[in-house]
């Protein structure tokens, strides 16, 4: 039987649709522990610490009392209540109870985000370095990716630099922060800048607060709470980040319509929902105290000033991020293509990063390192360095 070449292909949308680099590192570090090596590892993006008991216990019960069945499909009532007095007190967001939708962790919220806002050839501005996947949720809508260097635009002026690379297709702005990979944490004024720009030039604005609670200089400003800007703006939350919960793939979004039918449309289309027990979960996390989040901190610090200063008198010269938990040194002095520089850090001292030039041009020239991990690995990570750089 002859197949053809028309009929045996992927759709189009996916055309322009890769893999993630990280996961190609991760792999490779996995392949190098199998052979025996001993790998420190930086490149990676999950908490160190473990699922809060509360969070686990709050399973078991909803297990042990048979909460197992269907939920609706835009989440339990009592945790989208939750989410949005959770929203109202510490975001400043004007959300309600039905403005808010449960997803399966913050990858479907921006998924679906970006499903309900972009149409083919339309373009989204992104402030670079970026986090990676976000180019190819853009192309999955045949949209176009326009990098705003965050330098610049801390330079010249966020309105005048946005203005530089906007155009007559653009639809919307992707604002991330605390920022992957670089830490940068937009101050309020430069939010203001951006929520300005969107209001003027009618644009929508899809913002990512992942690491909204890893926050060690200034303050987290979410934009949607600015004046006009909640129904110009779908905000995307994930609970891996705060509560390391990457493997529950418990996520929220915060919307105006017509956004939030977008959203249940990409939710109802795909997954039909989240998974019940984990919802239960999911709202014992919002009742952990005060204290909880002031004590991750602190340890997210203490690692952060570990490594930062050991990566500084190693000559990779590295400001402190001011949120999230990854440091971004300038890597040149080992290799100007970053690709090769994580390669030789690597090989030479089996200390795993992720090269910039993943996150974008403008992160050409450094490496990601990941300091959320044990104090003793980053401290074995930078002798190593010592002894073989």
């Amino acid at each position: 039987m002859s197949t053809s070449a028309s009929v045996f292909r992927l759709s189009r949308r996916l055309e322009n649709v890769g893999f993630s680099d990280i996961v190609k590192i991760r792999n490779k570090v996995m392949g190098l522990r199998a052979q025996g090596a001993a790998v420190y590892q930086f490149e990676g993006g999950e908490p160190f610490l473990n699922t809060p008991e509360p969070i686990k216990e709050a399973m078991t019960r909803a297990l042990a009392e048979n909460r197992t069945r269907y939920a609706p499909s835009s989440g339990i009532p009592e945790l989208r209540a939750a989410v949005a007095a959770k929203l109202r007190e510490r975001n400043r967001i004007p959300a309600r109870e039905e403005d808010v939708i449960v997803l399966n962790g913050g990858m479907q919220g921006l998924f679906a985000a970006f499903q309900s806002v972009v149409d083919p050839g339309e373009e989204v501005l992104v402030f670079s370095p970026f986090w990676t996947p976000i180019r190819d949720l853009i192309a999955h809508c045949e949209g176009k990716t326009v990098l705003v260097p965050s330098a610049e635009a801390r330079r010249g002026g966020f309105r005048e630099t946005l203005a530089r690379y906007a155009g007559e297709r653009t639809r919307a702005v992707y604002f991330n922060t605390p920022q992957n990979p670089t830490g940068l944490v937009f101050t309020r004024e430069e939010a203001e800048a951006v929520a300005s720009f969107a209001r003027d030039r009618d644009l929508v604005v899809l913002a990512d607060e992942a690491y909204e609670d890893l926050v060690y200089e200034g303050e987290h400003c979410s934009i949607a709470s600015l004046e006009g800007m909640f129904e110009r703006t779908i905000t995307c939350y994930t609970l891996s980040k705060s509560y390391a919960m990457t493997g529950w793939r418990v996520g929220y979004a915060a919307a105006a319509e017509p956004w939030l039918t977008g959203l249940k449309k990409c939710l109802l289309y795909t997954t039909n929902g989240v998974s019940t027990p984990s919802q239960y979960a999911a709202l014992a996390a919002f009742g952990l105290p005060t204290e909880f989040y002031e004590g991750i901190r602190r340890a997210y610090r203490t690692r952060r000033d570990l490594l930062v200063n050991g990566l500084n008198e190693l000559g990779l010269a590295c400001d402190p991020p001011a949120g999230a938990f990854y440091a971004f040194p300038d890597a040149s002095r080992v290799h100007g293509d970053s690709r090769a520089a994580a390669d030789l850090l690597l090989e030479r001292a089996q200390v795993a990063t992720v090269p910039g030039v993943v996150f974008g041009e403008h992160g050409e020239g450094h490496l990601r390192f990941s300091f959320s991990t044990s104090p003793e690995t980053i401290q074995a990570g930078l002798d190593s360095l010592r002894r073989n750089l």
